[in-house]
């Protein structure tokens, strides 16, 4: 095994961080984290420090001291916000002066009280009442809990409702009653079970079972319908379709679990493998840390996961008996319980930690390309080198592509790419000249022929690879054509067929079928795209210009002064013909047109 990765250079950090929604933070040189911030796009927000000229001083100041950036992504930048405040609280950065109040987001508290009210807080207490959160976007949660009363009415009064104080009559109705946010509890116009009933959906809800609940109120609606209470199952239909609407799942866990949690994930290069630790506190995300192993040809996955546990749990000190792992470690932990989840919260929490191991990996690999960005083109060439099998690297490689249009105008295109990159000067066109109507067999044959025969006699270099634009038809034409030149086996040959994108070699009539985000299928497809697009564009231009000519400069007395006068004006011969007689003696003349006249007729 190596050690972690220090040699950081923060150009090529900033080129590999992801658009995506998620928390950042500054290192000094000390690798202590100075700065916490949140961001819809990471990207965006972390380049943009160091884009400008900052006119407050600390901001100034604080970006001339960072020396590392971390991140972590996260679903969405509500979670942003809840990551970041835990972050801020765990490791009390220097410079997040806006939050040293120890601002704490809302939750939604249901008292423990008769006839309980539902309301935002940002205090948690100790007491019976239920608390559901915490919520990163306090305007969201606002909306959410306007649109739950509107359909679940609850009171907002602080009146000491119990069944002797309704039943002496001891309070007013209020605006609430008379703007229907409240069924009036107060003055027994609600029993007390059906407005508990209204508190257990709305709890429901928070916790996340909307689905349950929406099926609840769909076979309400559909009994109201059946009895004909047609006013009460319309009111059920928009309760349903807002339950159907709405998710209040998150990929925090239960804050009702008082646990610590860590979750571990895993994945690997061949050179390298990452191990990525979250740290679970009270139902949130207070940790989170990525590090990088080189590996042994000896080392396996479950020992490189064995210790990274170890070495994460030693330098952050913590020690939770509960360990979340996509496989069991080559590890035994006393006191702790491995867990490799298949479903839940759980299984979420597995998963944001894979993301982000994955991102790391990502990241790595794009920040290495930066640096060097031969080395990219090196690996795409040899991951292509080894899906098709080949025993050069295909540093020049060359694809044909037909062209024609019920068999006019039949043209071929070739187009090189050369360490994996388009070299244009080097693209050919071919007009076919020995074959009769559309014989893409046939034409294939030609071009590849008078291609190669041609580079032989100029003695130049020959491409390690050929892509042939179709199936097992137009392959073995251009195979032939490579025999008879005598220079197959020299040159590896491909076809690909448009159908389902298969790989066909020469003598073998089973395709191969690669990943749909295969790199090497990717470059290949751009091979063939960039061929179709170079061929139809010379194909366009010769039968426009072939047309123009058929009619017009065929014509004797007719100039180009003449045919340029008239095609600006009516930009095709179809449209000449059909213009008036004295619109064209008027543009070109009388003599002219008596000329152009007697030769269409």
């Amino acid at each position: 095994m190596g050690q972690e990765n220090t040699s950081i250079d923060l150009s090529a950090v900033l080129a590999a961080i992801p658009e995506s929604p998620g928390v950042y933070m500054h290192l000094d040189e000390n690798d202590t984290i100075i700065y916490v911030g949140k961001a819809k796009n990471l990207k965006r927000r972390v380049t943009s420090y160091f884009a400008r000229i900052h006119d407050n001083p600390r901001t100034h100041i604080m970006v001339r001291k960072i020396r590392n950036i971390r991140y972590l992504v996260v679903e969405s930048e509500e979670d942003a916000f809840l990551l970041e405040n835990n972050l801020i609280k765990q490791h009390q950065p220097r410079y997040n002066v806006l939050l040293k109040d120890d601002k704490t987001y809302p939750w939604i508290v249901v008292t423990a009280e008769a006839f309980p009210r539902i309301f935002l807080t940002r205090r948690k207490s100790d007491d019976k009442s239920h608390y559901y959160g915490p919520y990163t976007a306090v305007n969201e949660i606002k909306r959410l809990l306007q649109m739950l009363t509107s359909e679940y009415p609850i009171r907002t009064c602080k009146y000491a409702l119990n069944q002797e104080n309704i039943e002496k009559q001891r309070f007013r109705l209020c605006l609430q009653y008379h703007i229907k946010r409240c069924a009036g509890p107060c003055k027994g116009l609600q029993s007390e079970d059906d407005y508990n009933k209204n508190v257990r959906i709305i709890e429901e809800i928070l916790k996340g079972n909307s689905k349950e609940m929406s099926q609840l109120v769909y076979r309400e609606m559909m009994d109201a319908a059946t009895e004909l209470k047609f006013e009460e199952a319309n009111i059920l239909k928009k309760r349903y379709q807002f339950l159907e609407n709405y998710s209040a799942k998150s990929i925090i866990v239960n804050p009702s679990e008082n646990r610590n949690i860590d979750v571990f994930s895993f994945d690997e290069t061949e050179q390298s493998a990452y191990v990525n630790y979250l740290h679970i506190t009270k139902g949130a995300i207070t940790q989170g840390y990525t590090i990088e192993y080189r590996k042994r040809l000896d080392e396996s996955k479950e020992s490189i996961l064995a210790m990274g546990i170890a070495e994460m749990r030693a330098r952050f000190g913590n020690n939770a008996g509960e360990i979340i792992v996509p496989f069991l470690p080559d590890l035994v932990w006393r006191n702790t319980e491995f867990i490799i989840p298949k479903r839940g919260e759980k299984k979420k929490l597995l998963e944001l930690s894979e993301k982000n191991v994955q991102q790391y990996k990502l990241d790595q690999l794009k920040q290495a390309e930066q640096l060097n960005p031969e080395q990219r083109t090196t690996r795409i060439l040899k991951t292509m080198q080894n899906d098709l099998h080949l025993k050069d690297l295909p540093m020049h490689i060359e694809c044909f592509d037909n062209s024609n249009i019920q068999g006019t105008n039949p043209v071929s295109s070739c187009v090189v790419f050369k360490k994996a990159k388009p070299s244009k000067n080097d693209y050919r066109h071919f007009n076919i000249k020995t074959v009769v109507g559309p014989d893409d067999f046939a034409s294939m044959y030609e071009t590849v022929t008078r291609r190669y025969k041609r580079l032989l006699r100029e003695e130049r270099s020959l491409p390690q690879l050929i892509v042939i634009d179709g199936g097992k038809g137009q392959l073995h034409a251009a195979t032939d054509a490579l025999k008879d030149l005598g220079v197959y086996g020299q040159i590896a040959i491909i076809g690909i067929a448009k159908r389902l994108e298969e790989i066909y070699f020469p003598d073998d009539p089973i395709p191969l079928y690669l990943d749909k985000n295969s790199e090497s299928l990717k470059l290949i497809q751009q091979l063939r795209d960039e061929a179709h697009r170079f061929g139809i564009t010379f194909h366009r231009q010769k039968r426009s210009k072939q047309q123009t000519e058929s009619e017009l400069d065929k014509i004797k007395g007719i100039g180009r002064v003449i045919k340029e006068k008239l095609l600006n004006k009516y930009k095709s011969v179809k449209r000449i013909k059909e213009a008036p007689e004295s619109e064209i003696v008027e543009l070109i003349g009388k003599s002219k047109a008596e000329i152009l006249f007697t030769a269409w007729k």
